[in-house]
């Protein structure tokens, strides 16, 4: 097997190249990773329009455009397993965050995804925007992915149908059951999804309304997902006391539909908690040895990130957010729901300390924005607890935080996983403009980075040709995308130049809006969105569809 390895760049350069010619573009001299994971070799590429067309020796070819990438590495352009730039790409389609990080393919969807939405959603979602504005001009899920492109992005996009948005457009925010009827239409709504393009179905079952759904509704919606030969997504239901019966839950579903699984960026919450990672690994092997195709990701540190809602119990959150508020202004509710949240607090995090503000959607509001939960109680003269609840009032929103709980040894652990993939959760975002006017976590601008400079480079966790396949073939494969995810020649050319020695990530907690930097060129569809570093400004972003789509483009967009 060594051997047959060991000729695989040189069969490349005998029947790859195509001898002497023009391409549009030629990448030479670089040390390619083509995706596989097998050692990276000597060679050019030749592209032609929005596709490799060679790959070898190109010494006797010309391109209109040339590329010397000596010392530097070429690879595919990487896949965001979790990205939620679906506002950002909205304000801001160059996708500059991930764009200067190698990232080609944002996929969206965690549970909520922009579409299938009602009218009433809608009006719901445009009174929520907070720094970010701008009309709904889809209903689709299908529609809001064709909307991006038309409006241009600089990365490709791809998405879930989420399970929460399914449950408010059929069964709103209560926590019950939904009816035949209401599971039916659900299900006619994971049809539509699919037949638009839609990867899969994807789930958040750590926040309300999702949580409310069975694991019987999921398996049933994923049952539909199977037959367009999509796959599951999940937040799983939890990432700290029950870790593990919730990672069995996920795996139920797996084992009773056949369908691919992957359970979106896991961790292990709370000190306690740390020590249940190889167990969970232990639960996944077995799955996957059993023949069912089960994978994660992560991303790269030790803290996360979401509203302080995740502090609360389900039930104060019950029936959207208004009434939530209103409870939370009941004095009697308040006593109940504050307890709760110091023993969150302290399962969770340890202390207030731990807790760190991060988005506010009130201008009034934005100085809080970098402190500690401790250090906003002490400003106000409150507990932590009350802290918690009078700025959820106080914004209006479920505002941003970002929570340290996690284990750095366990990342690394994780990292080295085969089936581990890479995923931001967060958005692509510019350090200027708007962008600016809230804080966010560093992984929005640093998570695959990161990566390869921390945990590639410095501390060898994995190789440079594994990471690159993580971050490229295994994505492209497990969500079926065709033609993506690997430089071989009638792939669409998605590639990458950077320099390993280079490449590191700037963000921090305390300062976050920072680009990363190293990565010198980056090409989607052909078209050189990254040169030497710079953002070229082209948006020749496309929707990349799953294997369920029909074929049809949505209909009925709103101009």
């Amino acid at each position: 097997m060594k051997q047959l390895k060991a000729l695989v760049p040189v069969l490349l350069i005998l029947f790859g190249c195509s001898g002497p010619g023009t391409y549009d573009v030629i990448i030479r001299n670089g040390s390619i990773a083509d995706g596989s994971g097998s050692p990276a070799y000597k060679g050019d590429i030749g592209i032609m329009s929005d596709t490799i067309a060679a790959i070898g020796d190109l010494r006797k070819a010309r391109g209109r455009t040339e590329t010397d990438a000596s010392g530097m590495t070429v690879a595919p352009g990487f896949v965001n397993m979790l990205s939620w730039s679906v506002e950002s790409l909205i304000e801001d389609g160059r996708s500059m965050g991930d764009i200067v990080q190698g990232v080609t393919l944002e996929v969206l969807g965690e549970g909520d995804s922009w579409g299938p939405w009602n009218e009433q959603m809608k009006l719901e979602m445009k009174a929520s925007q907070g720094d970010i504005k701008y009309d709904i001009k889809w209903t689709t899920l299908g529609e809001y992915l064709e909307y991006l492109e038309k409006k241009g992005v600089a990365t490709n996009i791809a998405s879930f149908v989420g399970t929460a948005t399914l449950r408010i457009h059929t069964v709103g925010y209560d926590n019950r059951p939904p009816t035949d009827e209401e599971m039916d239409s659900m299900k006619l709504l994971v049809r539509q999804a699919m037949e638009e393009g839609a990867i899969g179905v994807s789930s958040a079952l750590e926040y309300i309304p999702a949580s409310f759904a069975s694991t019987e509704e999921l398996t049933e919606l994923c049952r539909v997902a199977k037959e367009y030969d999509g796959m599951y997504i999940s937040h799983i239901r939890n990432e700290d006391e029950t870790f593990l019966e919730a990672i069995d839950d996920f795996l139920l579903i797996s084992a009773s539909t056949g369908i691919r699984s992957e359970i979106y960026h896991l961790k292990q919450v709370g000190r306690t908690n740390w020590h249940k990672l190889d167990r969970a690994i232990a639960k996944i092997d077995s799955a996957r040895a059993t023949g069912l195709s089960i994978t994660a990701d992560m991303y790269n540190y030790p803290a996360s990130s979401t509203g302080l809602g995740i502090l609360m119990p389900e039930w104060v959150q019950e029936g959207g957010f208004e009434k939530w508020v209103a409870r939370l202004k009941d004095p009697a509710v308040r006593k109940v729901v504050g307890a709760e949240i110091i023993k969150t607090i302290m399962r969770k995090q340890g202390t207030p300390e731990k807790v760190l503000l991060i988005g506010f959607q009130t201008d009034s509001l934005k100085y809080l924005q970098g402190k500690t939960l401790a250090e906003i109680a002490a400003m106000r003269g409150k507990s932590a607890e009350e802290t918690v609840m009078d700025l959820v009032i106080d914004d209006n929103s479920n505002v941003s935080a970002v929570f340290f709980s996690m284990s750095e040894d366990n990342l690394r652990k994780q990292i080295a996983q085969p089936w581990m993939m890479f995923g931001s959760d967060g958005k692509s975002m510019a350090p200027e403009g708007v962008f600016l006017k809230s804080a966010t976590h560093p992984r929005a601008y640093g998570n695959f980075a990161r990566l390869l400079g921390k945990y590639v480079r410095e501390e060898k966790v994995i190789s440079l040709e594994e990471a690159v396949r993580r971050l490229t073939s295994l994505p492209a494969s497990t969500m079926k995308i065709e033609k993506r995810g690997a430089l071989k020649v009638g792939y669409y050319a998605d590639v990458v130049v950077f320099d390993p020695a280079k490449v590191q990530d700037h963000s921090t907690f305390e300062d976050p809006h920072q680009l990363s930097t190293g990565m010198s060129h980056v090409f989607v569809n052909g078209v050189q969105v990254l040169r030497d570093g710079i953002h070229t400004g082209a948006t020749p972003g496309r929707v990349v569809r799953g294997p369920g789509w029909t074929g049809h483009m949505p209909s009925g967009m709103a101009e």
